[in-house]
């Protein structure tokens, strides 16, 4: 209950006060054997005004509690596409659409909580050479490109991973050494089988390592391990797929 500036108590305020008192006046006249008939028409006259006024106020509010609602719901939608929108932003690369650096190793961990795990690292051959030639907008595109490539050469269930400017990681989930081998095989002729459209006239290369671990082994270890054998790649001529260690095979 409402307090005045006082600090006594008001009484709430009835809403539906006038038509209160129309129904009582209503009701009285019914009751009221000595009224004459114009008595009762102007009661029941006065107890439909206010009837008639209610219904209006009542269809008015709801157009605009309909209304209300449509915009809320408008603006549910938007929220929720907007949270989409960062969770997104969040965890995949601007460039390419790829997951980026933290969201990969973090799917890394949850694919090792759950089995075996192969995993491809690679690096664009000689990617700054590019750069110096053609341009960075050159260079993003042959980025770009080289991960569609990946897209079109790996199983639906891997992982794609920009790591950094020019190098790149993808998530095997349960599949065995070898056949990650043959997967990144493919992935490298993908890339290494056609120009490029943005580079007229020059090839695009990558170098491949490929690690295993098994399952709850730890992604660091799977790193570094699949690293090492990118950089043997690397040092024996570049453009070539090269196997790490394999543990808990």
């Amino acid at each position: 209950m409402p307090l005045t500036l006082e600090g006594a108590a008001m009484p709430t305020p009835d809403l539906f006060e006038q038509e209160s008192n129309a129904l009582e006046r209503a009701m009285a006249a019914r009751d009221n054997p000595a009224l004459s008939g114009p008595q009762l028409r102007e009661a029941l006259g006065d107890l439909v005004d206010h009837f008639e006024r209610l219904m209006r106020d009542s269809r008015r509010l709801i157009r605009r509690s309909d209304r209300e609602e449509r915009e809320l719901n408008v603006l549910n939608e938007e929220l929720h596409r907007l949270a989409s929108q960062l969770e997104f932003k969040a965890k995949h690369d601007s460039l390419t659409g790829a997951y980026n650096r933290g969201a990969i190793f973090e799917r890394a961990t949850v694919h090792l909580n759950r089995g075996a795990l192969a995993l491809v690292v690679l690096d664009i051959d000689f990617f700054k050479s590019i750069n110096d030639s053609y341009g960075h907008p050159s260079g993003d595109a042959v980025i770009c490109e080289v991960v569609n490539r990946l897209r079109s050469a790996v199983t639906s269930e891997a992982d794609i991973g920009r790591v950094g400017g020019e190098e790149f990681s993808i998530l095997l989930p349960g599949m065995s050494f070898q056949a990650a081998l043959r997967q990144a095989e493919r992935m490298r002729q993908a890339i290494a089988c056609q120009p490029f459209d943005c580079l007229p006239g020059r090839m695009v290369t990558a170098s491949f390592g490929v690690s295993w671990t098994a399952e709850h082994g730890a992604f660091g270890d799977a790193y570094a391990r699949a690293d090492e054998a990118l950089f043997e790649a690397k040092r024996g001529g570049r453009n070539q797929v090269c196997a790490a260690r394999a543990v808990g095979r």
